[in-house]
């Protein structure tokens, strides 16, 4: 083999994944959060599942991108580990779509779909169409990249050294673990399957040899779930275990199946002469045959992961993300589940700004610095939250294609800013405790009175305001209620602080920290409403 014909071989490789990448990326733009709600709603029933496991898998070329998402719901609560069952079931035979259309040799008319798609994109302006432009183009660059390949190989047939390498594998043990292995490496059981019917199409591979690469092939598909769970929850991880248990499970019957009958030789003669079409066909009748016989024992699968991965005892450590995976973030597939997560995310954030709000009021009200201890280390944590779920939607937005869906991350962007923002100003009313606790300032019963009344409507406000849960215009008419009765107080307490002062009724001190304190009131409400404005902005343009 020439070095030039090395270099075809990287060149090929390089078009065939760089066309399912777009195939996958112009497919996920143009179905935008509908491939989450799809996989929300339809997994109840286990034939559904299955269904819709493989029909999106069909549709986006790739069950790593099923996989993840599927991760990424079960990690955020959306789906139960008994649901994921059936949806990694159907993204297994979903997978076996780009094997069957690499068979059909489409290498003839490859150029002209890449240039229909490219048309599509370079002169057509309707979003829509950009992405359908981006599907075909991945389509045609996928096919060429495959004709690449094959070409390439052509010369290792006469190359007696990797002709006998190839016919190691006859060997079931080295045949599973090298298409394990180089599954694992490139992470796409789509191109190790595509690259295995090059080499065999180009004569190099038999087939007796190549079902059991390919069976290792269908285990090493499962290292991209393994690392998308990398930061989630157990369930999460537990679907990884199913995911994998699913090929290693299939991997043995189907093993013990050739080595005990002629199974490669039935298949070999449903197409003979036709490698690449023998493989894909084992390959989707390995999947299929799993599925099958792994179906009425889907909930013992979701067991024996219990089982490997049982429960940790005691509660997980407070500090970081409880629900948003940003190991996944470069994931295909991983956008449509980002924004549940996110919202959770924000969610606990708000919930933790909403306690410091209202501790804070009593540790101000009671002049107890004691009370700061716990309030300041909830605002590291807010923090925390604010800058790794900045820094998570600046990468998905640099990913996303979608505008609804770059509308709705854009909003929960400027969303978590403002939760930041009350944090903050809950810490300065704690702050002024402690002042007011330094210099021995003390309240009348009416200040007393009012505080606590500011502290009762902060909490009640922020309480009524979840992200995850929103009733649209209805909320936004009672948070901006609640924000001007906010500015009405605000103003009519200055003016009461202002009478004790003329009356000698209350110190410098304590009334500098009263105003400050009251300038931190009002701006709560002004962040809060914030809040409820973009969230049901964003609801009204795009149906959140």
């Amino acid at each position: 083999m020439k070095i030039t014909d090395f270099f075809a071989l990287l060149g090929g490789l390089a078009l065939f994944l760089y066309g399912m990448q777009m195939m996958s990326a112009g497919m996920e733009a143009a179905a935008g959060n509908r491939m989450k709600q799809i996989l929300e709603r339809l997994t109840a029933n286990r034939f559904l599942g299955v269904a819709v496991g493989a029909g999106i898998t069909a549709v986006i070329q790739s069950s790593s991108a099923t996989t993840v998402m599927v991760v990424g719901f079960v990690n955020s609560g959306m789906m139960t580990l008994r649901q994921a069952v059936w949806i990694i079931m159907g993204a297994n035979i979903g997978t076996t779509i780009t094997g069957q259309l690499i068979a059909l040799d489409a290498g003839m008319i490859a150029p002209l779909i890449a240039f229909a798609g490219v048309v599509m994109v370079v002169f057509l302006k309707k979003p829509k169409l950009h992405h359908i432009g981006s599907i075909l183009a991945g389509l045609g660059v996928l096919f060429i990249g495959m004709d690449m390949m094959s070409a390439a190989m052509m010369p290792l047939r006469e190359s007696e050294g990797f002709i006998s390498l190839m016919t190691r594998f006859d060997n079931p043990f080295l045949g599973i673990l090298a298409g394990m292995v180089f599954t694992a490496i490139i992470q796409s059981s789509s191109a190790s399957v595509g690259i295995l019917q090059a080499l065999a199409g180009s004569g190099i591979i038999p087939f007796s040899s190549a079902v059991y690469v390919l069976f290792g092939q269908n285990i090493g598909t499962c290292i991209t779930a393994l690392l998308a769970s990398i930061g989630t929850n157990r369930n999460a991880k537990r679907t990884t275990i199913i995911h994998l248990s699913f090929n290693i499970i299939g991997t043995v019957i189907f093993t013990a199946v050739t080595l005990l009958f002629p199974l490669a030789g039935f298949v070999e003669q449903l197409t003979p002469g036709n490698p690449p079409a023998q493989i894909a066909n084992m390959h989707t009748m390995f999947n299929l045959a799993t599925t099958a016989l792994l179906l009425p024992f889907g909930s013992y699968l979701a067991r024996f992961a219990e089982r490997i991965l049982p429960d940790k005892e005691g509660t997980p450590d407070k500090h970081g993300l409880l629900y948003l995976n940003t190991s996944a973030a470069g994931q295909i597939g991983a956008l449509a589940i980002s924004l549940e997560q996110v919202k959770k995310e924000s969610d606990r954030m708000l919930e933790l700004a909403r306690q410091n709000v209202f501790e804070s009021f009593e540790a101000f009200r009671k002049r107890d610095a004691s009370m700061l201890a716990p309030i300041e280390e909830r605002e590291t944590e807010i923090d925390y939250l604010n800058k790794e779920l900045s820094n998570y939607i600046s990468r998905a937005l640099a990913k996303e294609l979608n505008v609804a869906e770059s509308q709705k991350l854009s909003s929960h962007f400027k969303i978590i800013g403002n939760i930041e923002r009350i944090g903050d100003h809950a810490m300065n009313i704690g702050g002024y405790a402690r002042m007011l606790e330094k210099k021995a300032v003390k309240f009348s019963k009416e200040e007393k009175t009012e505080i606590k009344e500011m502290q009762n409507v902060c909490g009640n406000m922020l309480d009524d305001l979840r992200i995850s849960e929103r009733d649209g215009l209805e909320d936004l008419t009672q948070i901006a209620a609640t924000e001007q009765r906010i500015d009405d107080m605000t103003v009519r307490y200055r003016n009461r602080m202002l009478g004790r002062m003329r009356k000698g009724d209350c110190s410098e001190e304590g009334c500098i920290l009263y105003s400050e304190m009251l300038t931190d009131f009002e701006r709560i409400g002004d962040h809060a409403l914030n809040i409820s404005q973009e969230l049901t902005h964003t609801q009204m343009q795009t149906g959140w």
